[in-house]
């Protein structure tokens, strides 16, 4: 774990170091492939990973199935305004994931093994300066090393189906939007809703949970996706739902039950006949989705006795609910492109999230956005975005702002955190992705006070970045 005064050296330098780097491509790719045991058989800026086939480790796993992946993530984040302080900071994520094809390794036919694990490092502007309800990257997590994901997958009825038991994140598969994933703001990945209702934030990186999910596709169009996994995947306890599943070992079977599914349907998509340019009319997904949690919530606002949380002679026990729910609506649609042979196309995306307001701090999500492929003549690869992420207080949490403001005055009324991203992601080479990333936060936290200067609200937050994905 990076200590706090290495960090800090980082700060300075590391949107320097991204940029020198991509600047000196030519003698970077001089000296590694100088450095490589044995040449690649594609160019070094050509290749699918920066170490190709690692002198022929690959091509030997392969013929027993096994299938590696390793990437880095590398961002630097800053805010120019508003927060709590100004301030910079980096954060990155290096990844691993070993796969296993059953049929090739064991002779089971059908199967694969999976595993995956995390070693998080640096420090997160949005819990150190931000005070956001979704962080400013999706990548920004607790330093240190921990499994993800540990899985097995079973496939049916001639592919048409498939079972996965086992820890699992639900960010991989459900309430996941193909445009959103541009974005660096984790609304757009694992949104705001599910991630403030959920116990711990819910069974998403970098936690995940134990349990079931069924994949079915009756037809071409359609998939259906349904699970069931412990609904706290943190385990019992309070504090740092990081902190409580450190190493991602606790194998959780005590929080409750977290059911979920969702429907999907596609129109127009390319297909093992069909290639993209034979396929007429413009590709879309559509879901929808609900989920339920079996556990007990306690109510925002009123007290056990029914009386207001706020008031000085409450008892402070919160009325219980049995049970918690959400349903969710996500559309990714491409609206328009050059024709039908060019990468460059206009996509849209949309999310709407609602949930209870008695029991949850958000009770409603939206958000939308748009992406451009292929920008400009000969960058096919690079996208431009421009999103915008809404998520509205809870109805209970904003009666008890009001009742607050009867015992202290001048205590501002929570409505909705609002965030605004524009991004352009830049593809060096198949393996290195450069960011770049602006977001303005209005009302952080929906508009909470500063804790530096209580009698005003965390003033809005305008964010840069610069984020490096490399596959090795």
């Amino acid at each position: 774990m990076n200590n706090i005064f290495t960090i800090k050296r980082l700060e300075p330098i590391a949107a320097g170091a991204l940029l020198a780097l991509f600047l000196a491509r030519p003698a970077l790719a001089d000296t590694i492939a100088a450095s490589a045991p044995e040449p690649s058989s594609q160019g070094l800026w050509n290749r699918t990973v920066l170490f190709g086939d690692m002198a022929g480790v690959r091509s030997w796993l392969d013929r027993y199935g096994v299938s590696l992946g390793l990437q880095e993530t590398d961002e630097y984040l800053r805010n120019l305004s508003g927060g709590t302080r100004r301030g910079g900071a980096y954060d990155g994520t290096t990844q691993l994931d070993l796969s296993v094809d059953t049929q090739r390794a064991f002779g089971l036919p059908g199967g694969t093994l999976h595993a995956s694990a995390l070693q998080i490092h640096g420090t997160s502007l949005s819990q150190r300066n931000l005070d956001l309800l979704q962080n400013a990257s999706g990548l920004e997590a607790n330093a240190g090393t921990r499994l993800w994901e540990l899985w097995y997958r079973q496939s049916l009825l001639e592919g048409s189906a498939d079972l996965k038991l086992g820890q699992q994140s639900l960010d991989q598969e459900f309430m996941t939007s193909e445009h959103g994933a541009t974005f660096m703001n984790a609304t757009f990945g694992w949104p705001g809703l599910p991630s403030a209702d959920m116990p711990d934030g819910g069974p998403a990186y970098p936690l995940s949970s134990l349990g079931a999910r069924l994949r079915v596709s009756p037809s071409n169009a359609w998939t259906i996706l349904a699970g069931v996994f412990d609904g706290n995947p943190a385990g019992p306890g309070e504090g740092d739902p990081q902190r409580r599943n450190a190493h991602g070992t606790t194998f959780n079977l005590h929080g409750g039950a977290l059911l979920i599914a969702e429907a999907q349907f596609t129109v127009n998509q390319e297909s093992a006949k069909h290639s993209a340019q034979q396929t007429r009319g413009m590709p879309g997904t559509y879901k929808l989705g609900l989920w339920y949690n079996t556990q007990h919530f306690g109510d925002l606002r009123i007290d056990s006795a029914g009386g207001s949380l706020a008031n000085s002679t409450s008892n402070g026990a919160a009325r219980q609910h049995a049970g918690n729910h959400g349903f969710y609506a996500i559309a990714d649609q491409m609206v328009w492109r050059q024709n039908t042979y060019s990468a460059r196309s206009l996509s849209v995306f949309a999310e709407l999230m609602a949930a209870p307001g008695d029991r949850n701090l958000i009770d409603m999500g939206i958000n939308a956005g748009v992406t451009l492929s292929a920008p400009f003549n000969g960058r096919d690869a690079d996208v431009v975005g421009l999103a915008l992420g809404y998520s509205r207080i809870g109805s209970h949490a904003r009666s008890l702002d009001r009742d607050t403001q009867h015992y202290t005055t001048g205590y501002p009324e929570r409505t909705g955190e609002t965030i605004l991203e524009a991004t352009y992601q830049y593809q060096v080479a198949p393996w290195w992705q450069l960011q770049g990333d602006l977001q303005f936060a209005i009302r952080p936290s929906g508009g909470i006070p500063d804790p530096n200067h209580p009698a005003s609200r965390i003033g809005n937050e305008t964010i840069v970045g610069i984020k490096s994905t490399i596959e090795f």
